[in-house]
C-alpha cells in the first residue's frame, strides 16, 4: 500500500475565524445567481441541436449549468432529425413547446406532442426524433451531482408522460373555481405518485404549468429556490417585477422589470421579492420548475408574501 505521509494529509487544511466565513453568500464568496434569459429565436431557427442557457462563468461551477442545482435548454429538432442526450442526472423534465415526435431510451419509446411534459430518471442516453420541425424546453439536475461528485445509479420513479389535454383539462378546472380569485395562484402543480410527501414531479425537481390571467397582479413574493421559468402564449404588457426590499406599504423599491416574450425562458434569483403582472388584455400562462423537491424534502424551501391576506391565503403555494 502507498504510504501517506503527515505532510500529504495537512497539505488542503485551511482555518477561518467565524464572522470571516459563516456566511459565503451574504459576503460574497459564492457569487449571486444573476438575471438572464434565454430568448426564443434560437430555438426557432438553425440546425438541430442542443441549446444550453449556461450561467456557470457567473455561478463559477465546473462545467453548464443555469442555476447551482439545475441546467436548462432549448433543444430544436429538424423534421426527420434526431438527437442524444445524455447527462448524469437523477431527473430529466422534458416540455414540447412545438412539433412532435418520440423519445426513446432502453426499450422504451415516448410519443410526444406540443403541450406534453415528460420526465425521465437516470439510466441512459435518450434518442429524440422528430417528425416536424420541434422544439423540446429540457431541465436536468446534473449539477447538483456534478457538485456532490456523485453519478446516479438507481431510477426514483419510472419514465411518465403528462399530455397536453391532461395538464389543460386540470387547469381550466382550477381556473373554473369560483375559489381560484382568492387565490394567489392559478395553477396546476405536476405530481409523481412515487412522491407522497414532496407532491412534487420528481424527487428533486418541481414543475407548476400556471396562469395568469388578463388584469391580474400576482403580489409580491419571494422563495429560497431559484426559478427557471419558461413563459408561454403571451402578448405584450406582461412582465416580472423584482426587487431586493419592500417598502411599509408591502410594494417593491425601485423593481427592475422583466418583461415577457413568448416561447422564452428567464430566471428569478431566489430570495428576490417579485410580482407578476398581465396587463396584455388576453390570458398567459408560464411553467415555473425549480429544485423545490429537493428542498422541500430537505424542510428548507421557504416562500414569504408580503400582503398579510395572501400570506393567510397561499402560504403552502410557490
Amino acid at each position: 500500500m502507498e504510504s501517506t505521509t503527515q505532510f500529504d494529509l495537512q497539505e488542503d487544511v485551511q482555518f477561518f475565524e467565524y464572522t470571516k466565513a459563516s456566511n459565503p453568500v451574504g459576503g460574497g464568496t459564492i457569487t449571486a445567481v444573476p438575471f438572464a434569459e434565454l430568448l426564443s429565436h434560437l430555438h426557432e431557427q438553425g440546425p438541430t441541436r442542443v441549446i444550453p442557457f449556461d450561467l456557470s462563468d457567473t455561478l463559477v461551477c465546473e462545467s453548464s449549468a443555469t442555476s447551482p442545482n439545475l441546467f436548462a435548454a432549448f433543444i430544436r429538432i429538424e423534421p426527420g432529425k434526431q438527437i442524444h442526450t445524455a447527462v448524469n442526472a437523477t431527473s430529466e423534465l422534458y416540455y414540447v413547446i412545438r412539433g412532435s415526435g418520440v423519445s426513446s431510451r432502453k426499450s422504451l419509446s415516448m410519443q410526444w406532442k406540443a403541450g406534453d411534459f415528460f420526465v425521465v430518471p437516470s439510466g441512459s442516453e435518450l434518442t429524440h426524433s422528430a417528425a416536424v420541425d420541434s422544439a423540446l424546453y429540457w431541465i436536468n439536475d446534473e449539477p447538483l451531482l456534478r457538485y456532490l461528485g456523485v453519478t446516479a445509479t438507481s431510477e426514483r420513479f419510472s419514465p411518465t408522460l403528462y399530455k397536453a389535454e391532461d395538464c389543460e383539462r386540470e387547469l381550466a378546472r382550477i381556473a373554473g373555481d369560483p375559489a381560484s380569485s382568492d387565490r394567489n395562484r392559478i395553477a396546476v402543480l405536476l405530481a409523481n405518485k412515487n412522491f407522497p410527501q414532496t407532491m412534487t414531479v420528481t424527487h428533486t425537481l418541481w414543475a407548476m404549468f400556471g396562469l395568469l390571467p388578463k388584469g391580474a397582479v400576482q403580489q409580491p413574493h419571494r422563495h429560497n429556490s431559484v426559478a427557471l421559468d419558461l413563459i408561454l402564449d403571451c402578448k405584450p404588457g406582461c412582465y416580472t417585477l423584482v426587487s431586493r426590499d419592500l417598502g411599509q406599504d408591502g410594494q417593491m423599491i425601485n423593481p427592475v422589470r422583466q418583461d415577457w416574450k413568448p416561447y422564452s425562458a428567464f430566471v428569478t434569483p431566489p430570495n428576490l421579492w417579485h410580482s407578476h403582472h398581465n396587463e396584455s388584455g388576453e390570458d398567459a400562462r408560464l411553467i415555473p420548475i425549480q429544485d423545490a423537491g429537493l428542498q422541500t424534502y430537505m424542510r428548507t424551501l421557504n416562500i414569504e408574501f408580503a400582503h398579510p391576506a395572501a400570506r393567510k391565503k397561499s402560504a403552502h403555494i410557490l
